[in-house]
């Protein structure tokens, strides 16, 4: 990767601050550093720029970073965004998605961007949308200049280095860019390239942590109705949850698991087909399909 890159995020909320903290704190040198692959090493920016809507948001992440180690330059900005992109070589678009239209249209924020790697965290707009929204601004003096734009969902584990990104790349994509891309978002998590054609399969899969809360939210109630404090279920669970997530890692098939802990008049067996009745499988097998479809229609 090209070190001393600069990288400006347009909008840095709770998604961009977490892949913001996670760059800082992988390009912060440590005393001892583990192994000679350490991310601080391999880190392409010297400078970051994040333009926030407003000047009080511009002002809570240079209270919340001002003391961070990073030897990255680090600046924040409000308002203008064109002037902020100027000076990137990458781009994050982080906005809320009903602002990214009138952000992409303000003057001269396409022109700057032509040519530039520019990856989007913005759910339900597709590349295809977003290069529309570019080439509609651009003037005749960067019709040429084609913004190279790849499209990147954490979710919200982000903020705990435990994301899952999905990440889809554009064709014109050189070996450097993917290189950026997945050393960002690595330091969030892991990572996974999918196509266009499962992309947005892929978002919801990201999203359907909010379902899987409701079940634990529910485990918790049965536990506080039983008697235990929801403190003590809430970490039991968690870490119940830890434990599937590595067999699940490992290859183990969830089916498999059950019928292994499933014993003759037990009390799995009962908890399993008291879930089966209510028709749990199918409801999170819909909220899938229902979510996926969705943001399909959005486009």
């Amino acid at each position: 990767m090209e070190p001393g890159l600069t990288l400006t995020f347009v909008g840095c909320g709770n998604m961009g601050s977490a892949v913001l903290s996670g760059i800082l704190d992988a390009s912060t040198p440590t005393p001892t550093p583990t192994d000679s692959s350490s991310s601080n090493k391999k880190c392409p920016f010297s400078r970051i720029i994040a333009c926030t809507k407003t000047k009080s948001s511009a002002n809570v992440l240079q209270t919340r970073y001002a003391k961070h180690p990073s030897p990255i330059q680090l600046e924040f900005q409000s308002g203008d965004n064109t002037f902020a992109v100027t000076q990137a070589d990458v781009v994050i678009l982080a906005c809320k998605p009903y602002l990214v239209e009138s952000v992409l249209g303000a003057e001269g924020l396409s022109d700057a961007l032509a040519g530039k790697l520019v990856v989007s965290i913005i759910a339900g707009k597709t590349r295809e949308v977003l290069a529309g929204y570019i080439e509609k601004n651009q003037s005749e003096s960067t019709e040429s200049q084609t913004a190279i734009i790849a499209r990147a969902i954490p979710n919200v584990a982000a903020s705990v280095r435990e994301s899952m990104t999905i990440i889809e790349l554009p064709d014109s994509a050189a070996e450097r860019d993917i290189e950026v891309i997945e050393w960002m978002f690595s330091q969030i998590g892991q990572v996974k390239i999918l196509g266009l054609e499962l992309f947005d399969l892929g978002t919801m899969l990201m999203a359907s942590l909010a379902s899987v809360s409701v079940a634990v939210d529910g485990i918790l109630d049965g536990c506080v109705a039983e008697g235990l404090r929801r403190s003590d279920a809430a970490e039991m669970t968690a870490q119940c949850l830890l434990g599937l997530a590595r067999l699940l890692k490992e290859g183990h098939h969830p089916a498999l698991l059950r019928e292994a802990i499933s014993s003759p008049r037990g009390c799995t067996i009962q908890g399993l087909l008291t879930v089966e009745k209510a028709g749990v499988r199918s409801a999170f097998a819909e909220s899938i399909i229902n979510g996926t479809r969705h943001l399909q229609g959005l486009q």
